[in-house]
């Protein structure tokens, strides 16, 4: 059902419908909301890409811990570790039995926003 409204004009009165008087609301309503959904997709999209980095870095410090168990250098477990993940950092400690390897990096969500990813693992050292 269609509304109309009277509107006064210089040449007089002349009908106008509901859907006319309301032309460029939906253009307005999304000028307003497009900025919104393309931020939340980039920051979705960023956060998968962070997630998906710290699983590379979880096996990359599980790498680097079996290789420092089995008594190679620190230079080679920094290698597999930058290997998988560039730009990451690795660090060793020893505690009793174990070898343990922590791999570092920061990762840029949407460009600006910096998400510092951490991750651990532990191996027996049999080869010292």
């Amino acid at each position: 059902m269609r509304v109309a409204h009277l509107c006064d004009s210089a040449r007089g009165r002349e009908r106008v419908t509901a859907s006319e008087a309301e032309r460029g609301s939906v253009a307005a309503e999304l000028a307003i909301a497009l900025p919104a959904v393309v931020l939340a997709l980039v920051l979705g999209i960023g956060a998968l890409s962070a997630a998906a980095r710290q699983v590379s870095l979880q096996d990359a410090a599980a790498d680097a811990a079996r290789v420092l168990g089995r008594g190679e250098e620190q230079a080679s477990a920094a290698r597999i570790v930058r290997t998988a993940v560039p730009d990451a950092v690795v660090s060793s400690r020893s505690d009793g039995d174990l070898v343990c390897a922590t791999a570092s990096v920061d990762v840029a969500i949407a460009g600006s926003l910096r998400l510092p990813l951490q991750a651990s693992s532990c191996a027996l050292s049999g080869g010292r």
